[in-house]
């Protein structure tokens, strides 16, 4: 098993536990993808077919407005990525997954994802952690969204994603944050203590 299996590994690991003699099902279930930077995971339209786990790189997610980004999402390292609305009812996607740096991926298809489930000994209770866990995360940015002010979702996004600030362009960011770029420069230079 090389490096990217073990890490994929040891994420589900965080989760469920994992035997040795079930790490070779997770390695022949999930198949290696690279995305070169600025090419896509998924665009609106298409119907998502995997989920993937990045073992390099960063995707965002994003919906278009009337010819405007909102980008409401980011899968670093170490995460796993799906637009799960497509996946799990096989209809085409209304977001688009992009990646930001060139990225290498693990991905898994619908019909492998099930064979995980039934093959590991705790291959349903991982499922369900994980769908847990995306729940309580939607909640969150839905709260977020609503009911923080701009300095406030720069914050979270500086808490949820620590290592992301040098890797995002700012008008990224600043679609996150659901404000203009030059409102988020402002912040960031009255935070810096300097006039704007």
């Amino acid at each position: 098993m090389n490096t990217d299996y073990t890490v994929l590994t040891q994420a589900i690991r965080h989760w469920i536990a994992v035997p040795q003699a079930e790490e070779s099902i997770i390695a022949s279930l999930f198949e290696p993808r690279h995305i070169p930077a600025n090419d896509f995971f998924l665009q609106a339209g298409d119907v998502c077919r995997h989920v993937g786990f990045v073992t390099q790189g960063l995707l965002r997610y994003y919906i278009l407005d009337d010819g405007q980004e909102h980008t409401y999402d980011f899968s670093p390292e170490q995460q796993f990525t799906c637009n799960y609305e497509s996946f799990l009812t096989k209809t085409p996607s209304t977001r688009f997954i992009q990646a930001i740096e060139d990225t290498s991926l693990l991905v898994i298809s619908y019909d492998n994802l099930q064979r995980l489930y039934d093959r590991l000994h705790e291959g349903q209770k991982f499922g369900r952690l994980v769908a847990e866990e995306l729940f309580v995360g939607m909640l969150q940015k839905l709260t977020s969204f609503y009911k923080e002010t701009a300095e406030e979702r720069y914050d979270t996004f500086l808490h949820s994603f620590p290592d992301l600030q040098e890797r995002v362009p700012q008008y990224v960011i600043a679609s996150y944050v659901g404000i203009k770029p030059q409102s988020l420069s402002r912040i960031r230079a009255q935070r810096a203590g300097k006039q704007y």
